[in-house]
C-alpha cells in the first residue's frame, strides 16, 4: 500500500484516532500534515482556505474533525441554536469545506483519496442521544456519496468509515465511565469480537481506502465496529 510521493492531510489529530491515522499513513511513505482546532479553525471557509493554500496540492484527505464539542444529550426541546449549530459545523460543515479546497487539484491530476470518519451514530442512533451529532454523521455519509459520483470522473474517489465504539479521547473516556461495569458488560457483549475497538482498527481501513488497490472502490461506507448489534 505504497503512498510514497503522496502528500496527506488528516483533520481532527489532537487525540487517539486522528493521531492513528496520520501515523498509519506515514508508515505507507506518504507525507503527512495533521491539523486540529488549535491550529485551524476548519469551521470558517477563510481558515480553511488559508490553511490548504499553503500546502501545494493534496492527495488524500482524511475528514477526521468533529465530536460532539464536550455537549451531552438533551431533549430536542431543549436543544440550544448554538449548541445545534456547533456539533454540525464541526462535523459536517468541516468535511464540507476541506473537501472543497482538496478538489480542485485533484481534478488537476486525475487523482485523490477522500475519507470521511464518520460514526456508528450515522448508520443508527447515536448512544450520547445528541440529535445533532446523529444528524451530522448521517450527513457525511450522505455527503460521501454524493461526491463520489461527482469526482470520480476525475480519478478521485471518496469513501466513507463508520467506527464503533473507541475509547479514543478525553470525550469517549467519560462516555464510558459513565456506563458503570453492567453497561459496559453489555456493550462489550452486543460486539461479534468480544473487544472495544482501537485506533488501529480505523487507521487500517483509511490505509485501504487511501491505497492504489482500492481504486476501483467510492461511494462506499464501511462499519469498523468488531459486528457491533444494535446499541
Amino acid at each position: 500500500m505504497g503512498l510514497t510521493g503522496k502528500t496527506a492531510v488528516v483533520t481532527g489529530t489532537a487525540h487517539g484516532i486522528g493521531i492513528a491515522i496520520a501515523e498509519a499513513l506515514r508508515g505507507c511513505g506518504a507525507a503527512v500534515r495533521g491539523v486540529d482546532k488549535e491550529a485551524a479553525d476548519l469551521t470558517e471557509p477563510d481558515a480553511v482556505r488559508e490553511f490548504f493554500s499553503g500546502l501545494g496540492g493534496v492527495d488524500i484527505l482524511v475528514n477526521n474533525a468533529g465530536g460532539v464539542c464536550g455537549q451531552v444529550g438533551h431533549p430536542l426541546e431543549e436543544v440550544a441554536d448554538d449548541d445545534w449549530h456547533q456539533i454540525v459545523n464541526a462535523n459536517l460543515t468541516s468535511t464540507f469545506l476541506c473537501t472543497r479546497a482538496v478538489v480542485p487539484v485533484m481534478k488537476k491530476r486525475r487523482w485523490g483519496r477522500i475519507v470521511n470518519i464518520s460514526s456508528a451514530a450515522g448508520l443508527s442512533v447515536s448512544r450520547t442521544g445528541i440529535q445533532a451529532y446523529a444528524s451530522a454523521k448521517a450527513g457525511q455519509i450522505g455527503f460521501t456519496r454524493q461526491m463520489a459520483h461527482e469526482l470520480g470522473p476525475f480519478g478521485i474517489t471518496v469513501n466513507c468509515i463508520a467506527p464503533g465504539f473507541i475509547i479514543s479521547n478525553p470525550t469517549t473516556e467519560r462516555q464510558w465511565e459513565s456506563y458503570g461495569e453492567e453497561g459496559q458488560r453489555q456493550l462489550v457483549e452486543g460486539i461479534a469480537l468480544r473487544r472495544l475497538g482501537r485506533p488501529a482498527d480505523i487507521a487500517n481501513g483509511v490505509r485501504f481506502f487511501a491505497a492504489e488497490q482500492s481504486s476501483w472502490v467510492t461511494g462506499q461506507t464501511m462499519a469498523i465496529d468488531g459486528g457491533h448489534a444494535g446499541l
